[in-house]
């Protein structure tokens, strides 16, 4: 289970950056040529948020089921009983989904507002995330499973 739940949270990641990327043009877009904030925009975002609440459900059931072999791994690495870089990786990455979540509640604000603040939400959401990734030890930053 827990192969599976890696395969699943390594290749769900991609998707995740492709949403994010795709909203990262349509807001540069609409804040560069102050356009209406359209549904496309707000169905990125929301996309990019709710995928984000699924990465973080799954790496929490990953850290769950994986507690075991986290701290004997690191036990025999000769550090503490505690899987500390899974602990601050899941600290960070629940951090960038709630800054994912801010720019729903900016519905009211102005068009270009609404854009200037989501694009902001969104970057620094992603800087957490490239954070939370550095905490872990090897290459994160490939595919899983091919």
């Amino acid at each position: 289970m827990q192969q599976v739940l890696l395969y699943v949270h390594s290749w769900l990641r991609w998707i995740i950056l492709l949403v994010a990327a795709a909203a990262l043009i349509k807001l540069a877009v609409g804040l560069a040529g102050r356009r209406a904030f359209d549904r496309l925009t707000g169905g990125l975002l929301s996309a990019y948020s709710g995928l984000m609440d699924l990465q973080v459900l799954i790496g929490i059931v990953q850290l769950a089921v994986g507690w075991r072999g986290f701290t004997a791994a690191s036990q025999a690495a000769g550090g503490p009983a505690f899987p500390l870089p899974q602990i601050e990786h899941l600290v960070a990455m629940v951090i960038a989904a709630a800054v994912a979540h801010l720019p729903a509640r900016w519905k009211g604000q102005p068009d270009l507002a609404r854009h200037r603040n989501a694009l902001v939400a969104l970057v620094i959401s992603l800087a957490l995330i490239v954070l939370g990734v550095s905490t872990l030890a090897g290459s994160r930053w490939v595919f899983r499973g091919l």
